[in-house]
């Protein structure tokens, strides 16, 4: 298990949010100009929103900063808590607010969940003791991708805060209701104070860095899809002309066909075309007009689609 400490290193704050039902593009939009606002201050490396889904019952948004005092100097400004209450009254309930100094953002992560812990001072040894125990159990489990242990946040947060890493949802429910769990949650009964949440980070490893290398936090959901559409038809219809020589039944055909189209996107399709042609879109830079973007990026869709339709309809 990874301790990661807070001196000198980068601080990333995890914001969960219940969003009134009806309300949810009124808070996306919300949310987008908060970031922008955040981008303006001091150290900020990047943000992302997550949309709620099957997995992640919440909205969260994530922020990085390079440094704890960085994140300080934007949670505790006065233009966050105006936005803050400008924005209430899309917001359907309390939020919830953790705050992890160091560890790298994972380029692989598909499911992860964020637990906190109060601790008292007296139990902290104990408190080490128990998380490993837990680690070893989760490591006979399939999917388990490992786990980080944070110590609290002098003048942030108070909490200890632990990341459970896992390949899918299903591996992660396992876990999640399995008698091992169970038997050393009772055993840590001392350790009850705690919040649980989990992130889905789906299309994670398409997106994770930008042109230049680095890491970079994913687009919305929205553009992701359209991105993975422009990336999809082309590499579907090459790969289906090049097989249909080999006049194989259906069931053989899309079997092979899914397989080679999927390494084909991943390590083809969307690293050198769709990032590409792209990436103005997907990760414009911070002052960028949102709408002229926007729509300078579906212009693209729609051109690369239409190239790739009139092709194809004098190659068939």
């Amino acid at each position: 298990m990874d301790l990661k400490k807070s001196a000198g290193t980068a601080a990333t704050v995890i914001i969960g949010q219940k969003v009134r039902p009806g309300c949810e593009q009124e808070f996306e939009a919300w949310q987008v100009d908060v970031n922008s606002k955040a981008a303006a201050y001091p150290g900020f490396l990047g943000a992302e929103i997550n949309p709620p889904t099957a997995v992640q019952s919440d909205w969260v948004v994530v922020y990085r900063f390079d440094s704890v005092a960085h994140v300080q100097a934007w949670i505790n400004s006065a233009t966050r808590q105006d936005l803050l209450a400008s924005g209430e009254r899309f917001f359907d309930g309390p939020g919830t607010q953790q705050v992890i100094s160091g560890g790298a953002r994972p380029t692989d992560q598909l499911v992860t969940v964020v637990v906190t812990h109060r601790v008292a001072p007296e139990y902290v040894d104990d408190f080490l003791a128990w998380q490993e125990r837990l680690r070893l159990a989760e490591l006979k489990f399939d999917g388990f991708r490992g786990t980080e242990l944070f110590r609290p946040v002098e003048g942030v947060q108070d909490e200890w805060t632990a990341l459970y890493r896992y390949e899918n949802a299903a591996d992660l429910d396992k876990w999640l209701i399995s008698e091992e769990r169970r038997a050393l949650l009772a055993e840590g009964e001392k350790f009850s104070d705690f919040q649980s949440r989990t992130i889905d980070n789906s299309f994670g490893s398409w997106f994770a860095f930008d042109d230049q290398g680095n890491e970079a936090p994913p687009p919305s959901d929205f553009k992701t899809s359209i991105a993975v559409w422009v990336g999809l038809y082309p590499t579907v219809v090459l790969l289906t002309l090049a097989l249909s020589p080999l006049h194989m039944p259906l069931w053989l055909g899309l079997l092979i066909g899914n397989l080679i189209s999927s390494f084909a996107m991943s390590f083809i399709t969307m690293p050198f075309y769709v990032n590409p042609l792209l990436k103005h879109w997907l990760r414009p830079p911070p002052n960028a007009p949102v709408a002229r973007t926007n729509w300078r990026g579906l212009g693209i869709c729609v051109v690369a689609l239409a190239t790739w339709t009139v092709i194809f309809y004098f190659v068939t």
